[in-house]
């Protein structure tokens, strides 16, 4: 595989270069003490929490070595921790608790966290909130 890379080096158009990259944790399942009516207070519902971390450094690990990739374990249970941690009134609360956790994490150039309650309405995939350290769609940058 080496020599393979080896011939292709260079021959990737500069259009077509890696300019971003980022980790997904995606619609992780918790279950977590939150809500502020009297029937959700000490009644565990479950949550599905999305992570989304732009990385500064958007070069795949050299070697395929897994000693520079991302954690994807403890990303996993960075968010599970925090969910437990305590109870929470609301989902805005949860989700800058999660945000400003990861976001003290080295080597994240943009971050996205969104919460959604799977099972509050039948109409609805969910009602949740999304908080992120950019304003568009995507990082702008």
């Amino acid at each position: 595989m080496a020599d393979d890379d080896a011939r292709l080096s260079g021959m990737v158009p500069d259009h077509l270069q890696v300019r971003s990259a980022r980790i997904i944790l995606d619609s992780l399942a918790l279950d977590a003490d939150i809500g502020f009516h009297d029937f959700e207070i000490g009644n565990p519902q479950r949550l599905l929490a999305t992570v989304e971390i732009w990385l500064d450094d958007a070069t795949a690990p050299a070697n395929d070595d897994p000693a520079g990739a991302w954690d994807y374990d403890f990303v996993r249970s960075q968010v599970r921790e925090i969910a437990m941690l305590r109870r929470y009134n609301l989902q805005e609360t949860l989700a800058h608790a999660i945000f400003d956790r990861l976001a003290a994490l080295h080597g994240i150039r943009d971050l996205r966290v969104r919460l959604s309650k799977p099972d509050i309405y039948s109409d609805a995939r969910g009602v949740g909130v999304e908080i992120a350290s950019f304003h568009a769609a995507w990082p702008n940058r």
